[in-house]
């Protein structure tokens, strides 16, 4: 029998330009594993403008539009509109919640990922191998690119390891901050002939891309409330290692899953926002971002911590 997979992700409105590439590799990724009988998909659209206001009533509308063209057009599955502010964080826990109960295997979308075609039925087989060695709980994770520092050696692609990792660098495409296509991926990902799958001593990941067994979550480990806008990755692994301790963590290093945190037009028509530097420079002109990025990394350090009282959106304001 099949592997039941569900893959949820969260759209900001202002990401209609560049979530094309999820959503058309994603479709890829189901046609190969036979279609979409065995793969539950799911959207939530956020046209909330409670913390990003949209250059005009006109444009709000068209960014509503194009989304829900590219997704209907592709893709069989159900899509939500978000209308009051929803985070990643909220997201991510409610749709562990509520398709753990439906599906064998989740994973966590992302709108500026770009999604292996062989990742389906990669997973398929993984399931089924975790399962005959008594591992019904585990976490998985594709190779991917360069990142921060050597800490994350262990989850980068073979094909990126061995390059320098430079600041600020947008040209190479090993490179963390590069914007990297499907075709640029596929390419990397047909070279490979036989899987490399290691499973880690430790749990290392991030959210674009998580796979979790369902027997994961429906032992008790979730997003907390606290982590309420970002870091929700974090907290999450904090959160298995303190209720199932070191459950197995499967890498497939040699295909490559693409992260383009750094797309050049993820961040469209905001109103007020610096409308130039890189991606993370306009998001952080925004004092209300930074403020609750530090609140929730604060959040999640102290998880814990009996005497610790969570911030909330309401300390951001």
């Amino acid at each position: 029998m099949k592997t039941k997979f569900a893959i949820g992700c969260l759209v900001q409105w202002y990401e209609c330009d560049i979530v094309e590439d999820y959503i058309i590799s994603l479709k890829d990724a189901i046609d190969e594993y036979g279609g979409p009988k065995d793969v539950e998909v799911h959207f939530a659209v956020s046209v909330s403008q409670k913390l990003e206001k949209c250059v005009s009533k006109e444009q709000l509308q068209k960014c509503k539009d194009k989304i829900h063209k590219l997704i209907h057009d592709n893709l069989y599955g159900k899509t939500e509109y978000k209308y009051e502010l929803h985070t990643i964080s909220q997201y991510r826990k409610e749709f562990n919640t509520n398709y753990s109960e439906t599906a064998d295997v989740l994973i966590w979308g992302e709108s500026d990922a770009i999604l292996p075609k062989q990742m389906f039925t990669i997973l398929d087989n993984l399931h089924q191998t975790s399962l005959q060695n008594n591992n019904p709980k585990y976490l998985a994770f594709f190779g991917t690119c360069k990142m921060w520092d050597i800490s994350w050696k262990e989850l980068e692609h073979p094909d990126f390891t061995s390059k320098p990792f430079i600041e600020n660098d947008y040209d190479n495409w090993w490179s963390l901050k590069y914007t990297m296509t499907k075709d640029e991926m596929n390419k990397i990902n047909d070279r490979t002939e036989e899987l490399d799958v290691r499973i880690l001593p430790h749990h290392k990941f991030n959210g674009c891309g998580l796979v979790i067994s369902s027997e994961v979550i429906r032992a008790g480990v979730n997003i907390p409330s606290s982590v309420f806008f970002v870091h929700e990755d974090t907290a999450f692994m904090h959160m298995t290692n303190k209720i199932l301790g070191n459950i197995p963590q499967y890498v497939i290093k040699n295909i490559l899953l693409v992260h383009n945190r750094n797309h050049p037009d993820k961040r469209m028509y905001i109103s007020g926002e610096r409308d130039n530097g890189t991606m993370n420079e306009k998001r952080r002109s925004n004092d209300w971002y930074v403020k609750a990025n530090q609140m929730c990394e604060q959040n999640y350090l102290n998880l814990f911590n009996p005497n610790y009282k969570p911030y909330t959106w309401k300390d951001v304001k």
